[in-house]
């Protein structure tokens, strides 16, 4: 069957699919997964609770019937999912599908880089918030240094994955990180992006306040470097790309907060225990995994998803207030993914 590209209410059409595999991580970051929040005796879901990956298979090659290109797998922290390289190895055969990614800390790409990239996957995006090793501790909650995650780096590279750096910017914590991020990606020949610190989950203790803006962070990088703005590659592409002039390398930032890019959202989110999402900070899912454990056939599923995306109508991040942000309820990352 080919593609059928369905728009929702906005005539955003459904491009991306993020595919949350599990809900845990093996870091504790005050991010997502604060360590007061979810510490030894929290009950995460049982392995019964979340979709196999036929059930991941099966629902993804739906998904890519209906428009959607690429499939990013997160967490969590995916890598945690026993065999996921067999996972890959399954979607990557999905007719029409065209990128796989998967986003992840890092810390267990030496064992399992090479094995992903055999399977199918085609590029990495790493979390790393901090080149210090006890701020970087302060800020997983486990006390791990940076060496995990630069040993991760560079076997993703050595494996041939394109890498991609995650740092998310808090105010007063990991600002002054900034300059030497930018120094060390630029050196090795990575794309960092510079993610505003966003009100996702309600654990996090969000704030305003907290928000380091896209505005103030471009404006250090231009004190240092020349950059040169670039085209969107794609419509919907997040990230805000600027070259590093002279050079091949980009640096992003991703705007939630201070400068919405919900008019040009094309992603879908699949949780952990099979409930879509069609906003990373709606708390309302749809579920799926227990129509298909019903019995449901491949065109009621097919026409479940066709109803949910085009019914939606998320705008958060153009509608964000204060009372929203404190008040709403959100799924938590560890569910959906980023």
């Amino acid at each position: 069957m080919g593609k059928t590209i369905i728009k929702d209410t906005l005539n955003r059409p459904l491009r991306d699919l993020r595919i949350s595999v599990i809900d845990r991580c093996n870091f504790r970051c005050q991010y997502c997964m604060p360590a007061d929040q979810f510490g030894p005796e929290f009950a995460f879901l049982p392995k019964s609770a979340l979709l196999t990956y036929e059930e991941i298979e099966r629902i993804s090659t739906l998904f890519v019937q209906l428009g959607v290109e690429k499939i990013r797998l997160t967490g969590g922290e995916p890598l945690l999912r026993k065999d996921l390289p067999l996972l890959v190895e399954k979607l990557s055969k999905i007719e029409g599908l065209s990128d796989i990614g998967l986003t992840t800390n890092g810390v267990m790409l030496p064992k399992l880089a090479g094995d992903l990239k055999k399977a199918g996957l085609k590029r990495v995006n790493i979390s790393l918030d901090s080149l210090n090793d006890e701020l970087f501790g302060k800020i997983n909650g486990r006390k791990v240094g940076t060496k995990p995650v630069l040993d991760g780096i560079e076997a993703a590279k050595k494996a041939g994955l394109g890498v991609k750096i995650n740092m998310v910017v808090k105010k007063g914590l990991n600002d002054s990180e900034i300059i030497p991020m930018a120094d060390f990606c630029k050196r090795e020949g990575l794309q960092l992006r510079f993610i505003e610190y966003m009100d996702v989950g309600s654990t996090n203790g969000w704030k305003m306040d907290d928000v380091v803006t896209k505005k103030e962070i471009y404006q250090l990088l231009k004190q240092q470097y020349e950059l040169e703005p670039v085209e969107p590659a794609y419509f919907g592409e997040v990230a805000k790309l600027y070259h590093y002039k002279g050079t091949k390398v980009d640096v992003g930032f991703i705007t939630s907060v201070s400068e919405s890019f919900c008019s040009s959202c094309t992603r879908a989110r699949l949780s952990a225990n099979g409930q879509i999402f069609t906003c990373l900070f709606n708390g309302n899912g749809h579920d799926i995994r227990n129509m298909m454990r019903n019995g449901a056939t491949e065109e009621e599923l097919r026409n479940r998803i066709i109803d949910i995306w085009g019914g939606r109508k998320d705008r958060y991040s153009d509608e964000r207030t204060l009372a929203t942000a404190s008040n709403r309820k959100k799924i938590e990352m560890s569910y959906i993914g980023g």
